[in-house]
């Protein structure tokens, strides 16, 4: 009886959270026209969570540092992307800023700059992540080292085999 309940623990915190998947710019999207700092507002985005950027060919989604969020710079971003259809996962706290790059879009309020809080759904504070390579966010891949379900899972095993051994 006490494995049983010992299976059950486990399965539920096997069970991840989940990130949410935030569409920018809502039904609008990435365009033109739109007002970003109300789209944020009464969101709160946590490390984990994705955002889905959907444009049209004239646009571009760049992550930027602040300072060329500020000045709607593109030399130098973080990421780049053109596709149309672009989905970041927000793999660290702070703020994360992103621009359009197409000449004067970022000036006419096509910029975007995005809070995240906390750590991953499911991820203890501080674990360790594999950085991304360069250009994979734009792709939309995230790499992480290990997930809080997966180590359960491992401990959850090992504390099966022992009870199942007469450890």
């Amino acid at each position: 009886m006490a494995l049983v309940k010992l299976l059950a623990l486990a399965f539920l915190l096997a069970v991840p959270i989940s990130a949410t998947d935030y569409t920018v710019g809502d039904a609008s999207g990435w365009t033109l026209g739109v007002d970003y700092n109300n789209w944020v507002s009464g969101k709160t985005f946590q490390v984990g969570d994705r955002l889905v950027f959907t444009y049209g060919s004239t646009h571009t989604v760049d992550e930027v540092n602040q300072a060329s969020y500020t000045s709607c710079s593109s030399s130098s971003p973080i990421s780049s992307a053109s596709d149309g259809n672009t989905t970041i996962t927000l793999n660290t706290a702070g703020t994360h800023y992103f621009i359009c790059a197409t000449s004067g879009h970022c000036l006419q309020g096509m910029k975007v700059q995005i809070p995240v809080t906390g750590s991953a759904a499911g991820s203890p504070s501080g674990s360790p992540s594999t950085p991304s390579p360069p250009g994979a966010q734009s792709m939309g891949v995230s790499l992480t080292s290990y997930s809080m379900s997966s180590m359960v899972m491992a401990v959850s095993s090992v504390v099966v085999v022992a009870l199942g051994l007469g450890c």
